[in-house]
């Protein structure tokens, strides 16, 4: 363990925007075209589809793995491994099973009322939340269980335990010299551009309660690895602007052009599916590179404003979903216009959670405990 470092204020910023899109991706799954979700507008909205559900969800879990990735880093530089699988423990897994015991139900709830017309109270459906509804194994309509939005916790604590003795070895002398070898060969454009490719075939792993394992793992230890050796932001910096091109404008360019109907017809089989691979795998890496170049050059400061999100970051993340369930549950019904109710849904739940953290989490042990937040620092400390 070495002495506690400068805290870098990108990682929280950038944690904080993944976290505020959520309220953004979640609302439009009210109005998505493809699949159902817990609350459901009776008309669909391909506009939202495509500007917010493919314009966010192919980069933006994998975000969430990599920045957890990074702090795990900064976190082992103060904490033995033992003490670090212990505040796993006490911050991912207790409010994974709080979560999913008090938190998940309500939208399974509302999904079943919803989608089936269902009229028992909620004491008298709780009992089926345990029941696994293989023919909707995401809950969102049958009543049956589901983690919904915790699989990215219980994931994360998973990986935590995997990936801890690997990430002891690299903090050791000779794991130093490996991440140097790494280091140096990232340095050269063929590796730093080419990298993606392990992404590429990562994808074709098959999804395991919520997400792909083995394509989030390489995300979280990349996080790591990448705060590891100073090499590998240096060069990410140095690429920044090949990486906006490369990642957002030509990904936004494919997002326009397959939302338009603008995809040249005829493109020959392997070449569609060429593109979709880049689309779902390799931008979404060149996505988050410059999202760290251009944060870490931009975002390096703090204010009150990050101040009192920075902590409050988790908490909103475990509420949110909640939230907007029960929110847009009831604003589907209203008779105005999709822009309107997204809107209202968008601001009704994220004021919502705002006040839910601050009155009903961050001021009391219990909650602080559930939530996965430290105890509170009396005035005196």
């Amino acid at each position: 363990m070495t002495s506690q470092p400068q805290r870098l204020y990108y990682i929280d910023w950038l944690r904080l925007l993944a976290v505020f899109l959520l309220f953004f991706y979640h609302t439009a799954r009210i109005f998505d075209p493809w699949e159902s979700f817990y609350a459901q507008n009776d008309v669909a909205s391909p506009v939202i589809g495509y500007s917010v559900l493919w314009a966010v969800g192919p980069w933006h879990m994998s975000l969430f793995f990599l920045l957890a990735g990074a702090s795990t880093y900064y976190a082992l530089r103060r904490r033995t491994g033992r003490e670090y699988v212990r505040e796993r423990f006490m911050r991912l897994f207790i409010p994974f099973v709080f979560g999913v015991l008090v938190l998940i139900p309500p939208q399974s709830y509302l999904g079943l009322v919803q989608h089936s017309g269902y009229s028992g109270s909620f004491h008298t459906w709780y009992p089926d939340f345990f029941a696994l509804q293989l023919d909707d194994i995401d809950g969102y309509f049958m009543g049956g269980h589901t983690w919904g939005h915790l699989w990215f916790i219980f994931h994360l604590f998973v990986y935590s335990l995997i990936a801890i003795s690997l990430f002891l070895y690299l903090n050791r002398e000779s794991g130093n010299r490996l991440v140097g070898r790494f280091a140096a060969a990232f340095t050269r454009p063929l590796v730093f551009f080419l990298f993606p490719m392990v992404l590429v075939a990562a994808s074709e792993f098959p999804e395991v309660a919520g997400g792909n394992p083995l394509f989030y793992i390489i995300y979280f230890v990349s996080g790591f690895v990448l705060m590891s050796d100073a090499r590998f932001m240096d060069v990410i910096d140095r690429y920044r602007v090949a990486l906006l091109v490369l990642g957002p404008a030509l990904f936004t360019g494919m997002l326009v052009t397959w939302a338009t109907g603008s995809w040249p017809p005829g493109v020959p089989e392997w070449a569609d599916e060429m593109a979709h691979y880049y689309f779902n795998a390799v931008a979404p890496w060149f996505i988050i590179l410059a999202m760290l170049g251009y944060g870490r050059r931009f975002l390096g400061s703090t204010n009150r404003f990050l101040n009192y999100f920075a902590e409050g970051a988790y908490p909103l993340y475990i509420l949110h979903q909640t939230v907007i369930v029960i929110v847009g549950f009831y604003v589907v019904r209203y008779g105005i216009g999709i822009p309107s109710k997204y809107a209202l849904i968008v601001a009704g739940s994220f004021a919502g959670t705002v006040f839910l953290y601050d009155i009903a989490v961050k001021r009391t042990k219990v909650t602080r405990f559930l939530f996965g937040l430290k105890p509170r620092r009396s005035k005196a400390e």
